[in-house]
């Protein structure tokens, strides 16, 4: 390992995307594997603290006032001497930015890791040149700064590995005035920040509420507010049979919630990550990404592609117009792969 000794004191500069954050558990799981004692501190933006508290290994996150994208060099400045009160052997920054590797700077850690990125030199001390096909996966980018440049990673890296408080949970329900009642939850996650291109169609989840409705399961939809629009086509196709909580949770209370799922559907987004973190059976699927950088962590996962000539195409929206690599994925993929995981629990 190239982090301090055991009892040492880390301040790593998190990444600004709900998914990436929690594939940023794994270097710590990697850190925490190897030095026990060493203390984890997380700079973040605010909204990721919930992420945060459910990664035991993080001591605390602070607060990244800087908004995504500006530079504001003299709040970043004061920010880095007041940490530098601190006494951090080390920081370790994952966003490859030049604004990003400042505040640890501004600090005066003594040893600073990180990517070349953009024009850090001096900014970060310990840099590593990264090698993108020896290094593939996000995780793998992430892991490889708790070791020596020139180590070999291990075959298996921790995958992220959320904890929920079971009155955490309760908590929730009661705030958002969830009844108990039987049979199993089906999480829907039907947004995509990114844009339309990764979004399977409304319809098609839809279909498959419909089909586990019929079955007996309970249907809830998670989202931010600006996933209502598409959970209420979901709702009028389902005569608003499902649990709308797009928009009215904190990404706490998601988290929470979200642990209740037997299984879990969603597009390629930061809600399937928190998935996978929270080891819950899912079906994911894949049109305009794909999953060979940040794939879903987790041992039950159906990744669904129709693998069409014009995808990934890694757009915002279809180029082509007709999105056929989503509109042609139907619903019964999804649905057969729910079913082989109910399978698979009544042989367990």
């Amino acid at each position: 390992m190239s982090s301090p000794d055991t009892g040492a004191t880390i301040l790593v500069v998190g990444p600004s995307w709900v998914g990436d954050m929690v594939m940023a558990q794994s270097l710590f799981l990697t850190i925490a594997r190897h030095n026990p004692d060493t203390v984890i501190d997380v700079l973040a933006p605010k909204w990721s603290h919930p992420l945060l508290e459910r990664m035991p290994q993080v001591r605390r996150g602070i607060e990244m006032p800087v908004g995504h994208g500006k530079v504001e060099l003299g709040l970043r400045r004061r920010l880095g001497k007041k940490l530098g009160r601190e006494g951090y052997d080390q920081a370790i920054v994952l966003p490859n930015s030049l604004k990003s590797a400042l505040v640890p700077w501004f600090a005066g850690i003594p040893r600073r890791t990180g990517w070349l990125g953009e024009m850090r030199y001096g900014l970060i001390n310990d840099a590593r040149k990264l090698d993108k096909e020896g290094y593939p996966l996000m995780i793998e980018r992430f892991c490889a700064l708790a070791y020596p440049a020139d180590a070999k990673l291990p075959e298996r890296l921790p995958w992220p590995a959320f904890e929920v408080n079971a009155d955490s949970v309760a908590r929730a329900k009661a705030d958002l005035e969830i009844p108990d009642s039987d049979g199993p939850i089906l999480a829907l996650c039907p947004g995509a920040e990114f844009g339309p291109s990764k979004r399977w169609p409304a319809r098609h989840y839809a279909e498959v509420a419909r089909r586990k409705l019929a079955q007996g399961w309970q249907v809830w939809l998670f989202g931010s507010a600006s996933d209502s629009p598409v959970a209420a086509q979901i709702q009028a196709a389902t005569e608003n049979r499902c649990l709308d909580l797009t928009g009215r949770t904190a990404l706490s209370q998601a988290i929470d919630l979200m642990s209740c799922a037997a299984f879990v559907v969603s597009n390629d987004s930061g809600l399937m990550h928190v998935a996978a973190a929270l080891k819950k059976p899912l079906a994911v699927p894949y049109g305009s990404s794909s999953p060979g950088f940040t794939p879903p962590l987790a041992k039950a996962v159906a990744i669904l592609s129709l693998d069409l000539d014009c995808s990934p195409c890694f757009q915002r929206e279809c180029p082509l117009v007709h999105h056929n690599c989503l509109n042609q994925l139907s619903p019964d993929r999804v649905l057969d792969a729910i079913d082989r995981q109910e399978q698979v629990i009544v042989r367990s």
